[in-house]
């Protein structure tokens, strides 16, 4: 048995050390929005925050998890309120069929907290999810819109 914190909630691990954490966050717990894509990393479908980054849970073992460590899911991200990225992705209708835009979502949010303003060449860098419907110009333009909102808010 081991102890991980998800969404500010310690939850009791019951599994196999090397499951992956989105098979323990799916599967066991039923928090479905953590989309499985690819398996290798490579999609993005499956990001969650662990302390704040963003990070590919399908090939993150539940093992590798420390008792310490925070794990945000997007059930978490906007549990309270809607976070801000996730306000403008709906505004701006960034989604097309948004099997992948969890995970956009969820790295959107890690990168302006990291980086509250993003150059284009960094939200490249950075948000490098696959989206097969192609909706990258509106995933920059969420990315852009996020970050001027969430500046108001600050200053």
């Amino acid at each position: 048995m081991a102890r991980v914190n998800i969404n500010g909630e310690d939850r009791e691990v019951d599994a196999d050390p090397d499951t992956p954490l989105l098979w323990f966050i799916r599967e066991q717990l039923g928090l479905t929005g953590t989309k499985f894509g690819c398996g290798i990393a490579q999609c993005g479908a499956c990001t969650v925050h662990i302390d704040g980054i963003a990070t590919r849970s399908c090939v993150m073992p539940i093992s590798a998890i420390a008792p310490e460590q925070k794990i945000v899911t997007i059930e978490g991200l906007g549990a309270e309120k809607a976070h801000p990225v996730q306000e403008v992705w709906a505004e701006l209708d960034v989604a097309q069929c948004g099997y992948c835009q969890v995970g956009m979502i969820m790295a959107t949010a890690s990168l302006l907290a990291q980086n509250p303003t993003p150059t284009d060449d960094d939200i490249r860098a950075e948000i490098t999810n696959i989206c097969r419907c192609g909706t990258y110009p509106r995933v920059l333009a969420g990315v852009k819109l996020a970050a001027e909102r969430m500046a108001s808010n600050r200053g």
